[in-house]
């Protein structure tokens, strides 16, 4: 075939086909008494490939990089570039929103003002760079790649910040209530123990987690859970997706305006009247104590969803480990 041919067939033109060619992209071979170009069949593979990661927006770099390891590691390693790619999508996407309306409300505050009010508006850039900034600043410090291995050994002994597991666990399965077909999503679900919980009780399960490694045995233990490269600051999720959104012991990972962003995260995610809970290590309600590093405090969480018209039910397990169930319905319930 040709290259007008490879050209027609994939609707795209010849000059483009060349420009991947000298970016390095493909190797047709060259017919030896003329020098024409030869597609074969798996050089319009390779084409098909590029122009479809075109239009995920990969850039050329990126897809000679993913064409290169897929040759050498199989369909892994594009999946992962795909969700990567995907992830920073939504983190534009994410900032573009937070921009419109920021523009509106500055647009709503010259009208209203009847003036150029210049310290509002510039207090409402700098909340707009604020919330861009910890979005585009979280890092993986803990390397859970490394730690993926051995997560389900940690867990199991009980012991130190993963002490009553198992019983958070079910106790979070109880507070949600599962109804067949909800449609359900685990922040920082590691290896899918939580998200797995729920699937006995014929549930859809999504599951985010920002380590491919995690989410690579996560995969082999519970193949019906729809896996997705990301972190709290931006779900890889349009919103109100969900009946019910949880996560456990990934939370207090984050810093405190992140961790307040990552709850607007989960309430853009929830569908209506659906359920939040957060099983995590926290500062003691009761006795007002001040948590070490950056552990979210259970009266603050409360407060949150209280002032966001949700019901809060609150559970203490050990002097750290709380769970904090939050409920938009209009006729909450109780754990029994």
């Amino acid at each position: 075939m040709n290259i007008k041919e490879a050209a027609d067939k994939l609707g795209i033109t010849p000059r483009t086909i060349r420009f991947y060619e000298k970016k390095g992209l493909l190797s047709p071979a060259k017919q030896q008494n003329n020098l024409y170009r030869s597609f074969s069949e798996q050089d319009l593979w390779r084409l098909q490939t590029i122009v479809a990661l075109r239009e995920a927006h990969l850039s050329l770099s990126d897809i000679k990089q993913a064409l290169e390891k897929l040759e050498r590691n199989g369909v892994e390693e594009l999946r992962y570039y795909l969700e990567m790619q995907r992830s920073a999508l939504m983190s534009e996407w994410l900032q573009l929103k937070q921009a419109v309306e920021t523009t509106d409300r500055m647009i709503e505050l010259v009208q209203r003002e009847r003036t150029l009010p210049l310290e509002h508006l510039f207090g409402l850039a700098n909340a707009s760079k604020q919330l861009r900034e910890q979005r585009a600043g979280w890092k993986d410090r803990w390397d859970f790649n490394r730690l993926a291995p051995t997560h389900d050994e940690r867990v199991a002994a009980n012991e130190g910040d993963y002490a009553d597991y198992e019983d958070a666990l079910e106790r979070v399965v109880r507070l949600i209530r599962p109804q067949q077909n909800d449609r359900g999503l685990d922040i920082g679900t590691g290896t899918g123990n939580l998200a797995g919980k729920f699937l006995t009780a014929s549930c859809h399960m999504s599951a985010v987690d920002q380590s491919r490694e995690m989410l690579r045995l996560c995969r082999e233990k519970h193949p019906e859970i729809e896996t997705r490269l990301g972190n709290f600051l931006a779900l890889p999720f349009l919103r109100e997706q969900f009946d019910f959104v949880v996560t456990s012991f990934a939370f207090h990972h984050l810093t405190g305006n992140q961790q307040q962003l990552a709850l607007e995260e989960m309430d853009r995610v929830l569908k209506p009247g659906g359920r939040i809970a957060i099983a995590d290590l926290m500062a003691s309600a009761e006795e007002g104590d001040r948590p070490p590093s950056s552990y979210p405090e259970a009266r603050t969480l409360r407060h949150w969803f209280e002032n966001r018209n949700y019901f809060v039910q609150l559970c203490r397990l050990n002097e750290r480990l709380h769970i904090l169930y939050a409920d938009k319905k209009e006729h909450p319930y109780a754990e029994s």
